[in-house]
């Protein structure tokens, strides 16, 4: 692109909107609109104005490579609120994680909703897509929600479910576990565990909630392999503590009233430390095996004082990871799973704590 000289003088007294106007033979109107990256300027036509800037020295270079720059996609992370840990842990790393995301041109952000309220999660769901490119969210089972995956599916607006999936949505990927295996592997710990007792006795399973599909999953998996490797095992029932540390603790004293010669408790959703402190209160921490899910601070606690035999895991940074790389492949035009990460599961005692 060829310029004035006399345009070139004036740049040692800084070039103006009109400057660059002049040189690229466009109105002073459109200059501001693609300096300030509004719309309504023809791709052509808007790097034919930055070049022109440029060539001015209007713009530093590392100004010009930000005016030509895509704007960052935008991500939001929804997830219930409550006293779950680990999505806790989840929501941080999404937060302390921003510098690593840089050479992925994203901006991501974290909004909670209320726990187990699927008509909150649909309309939290339709509010976020309003300004967010993609949203990861952990799913409940409901038409609502699956209707609101569906309307931002028309809109242009990528989801993915994590943790938790949703059957038969237009839900773009899943992050998370085979949740049918790990309440399998569950199965297989509390039976190993109890041991020689496993000829007999009883063992209890308490959930978030069934209205995750994960948790369902869960409990299918550890029901299938009691009736296939330790038929002996009573299975005394299901009961739903909504992830509340308050709620497992009652669940669990009211299961070890009931039944005193209970041998295994299996907590399929989060809160794990209120099924522990009813089984430290009544004595029962080193007799009744307990396996749960997610490593936290309170369950690494638990797996040390004994009063947790083992945790089924997965890591909170690479399940981030792998949402914001499938949103970047679809944006970039890439396969779904191109460079991402398979979401494994770890099993954690206390002699292979990381």
């Amino acid at each position: 692109m060829s310029v004035n000289p006399n345009v070139m003088k004036g740049v040692l007294q800084r070039a103006t909107v009109a400057d660059i106007a002049k040189v690229a033979k466009v109105s002073t109107a459109t200059v501001d609109r693609v300096l300030n990256r509004r719309p309504g300027v023809r791709d052509a036509t808007a790097q034919r104005v930055l070049k022109a800037a440029a060539a001015l020295d209007y713009l530093p270079e590392t100004g010009l490579y930000a005016a030509l720059a895509a704007p960052p996609m935008r991500l939001t992370f929804l997830l219930p609120d409550g006293s779950n840990r680990y999505l806790r842990m989840l929501g941080d790393t999404v937060g302390y994680s921003q510098e690593h995301l840089l050479p992925f041109n994203v901006k991501c952000r974290t909004e909670q909703f209320e726990s187990f309220n699927p008509q909150q999660l649909a309309a939290s769901l339709l509010r976020m897509g309003q300004r967010s490119d993609g949203i990861a969210f952990m799913a409940l089972e409901h038409p609502a929600v699956r209707e609101a995956v569906s309307v931002l599916a028309e809109k242009g607006v990528l989801t993915i479910t994590l943790i938790s999936d949703l059957t038969g949505s237009r839900r773009a990927g899943y992050v998370g576990l085979d949740n049918r295996a790990a309440g399998r592997t569950a199965g297989y710990l509390v039976g190993r565990f109890i041991g020689p007792g496993a000829r007999s006795g009883k063992v209890a399973l308490i959930a978030g909630s069934r209205s995750y599909s994960a948790h369902e999953e869960r409990e299918a998996g550890f029901l299938h392999v009691i009736e296939e490797m330790f038929p002996a095992l009573q299975v005394v029932g299901l009961r739903e503590g909504q992830d509340d540390a308050q709620k497992n603790y009652e669940q669990t004293r009211t299961l070890l009233e009931q039944h005193p010669d209970l041998a295994g408790i299996y907590n399929i959703g989060g809160a794990s430390d209120g099924v522990a402190r009813a089984l430290k209160e009544m004595g029962r921490e080193h007799k009744v095996v307990f396996i749960g899910h997610g490593l936290t601070p309170d369950t690494r606690a638990m797996l040390i004082d004994g009063s947790m035999d083992a945790v089924i895991t997965q890591s909170p940074q690479t399940a981030m990871m792998s949402c914001v790389r499938m949103f970047t492949n679809l944006r970039d035009k890439r396969d779904l799973m191109s460079g991402v990460d398979a979401v494994r599961s770890q099993v954690i005692f206390r002699e292979n704590l990381p």
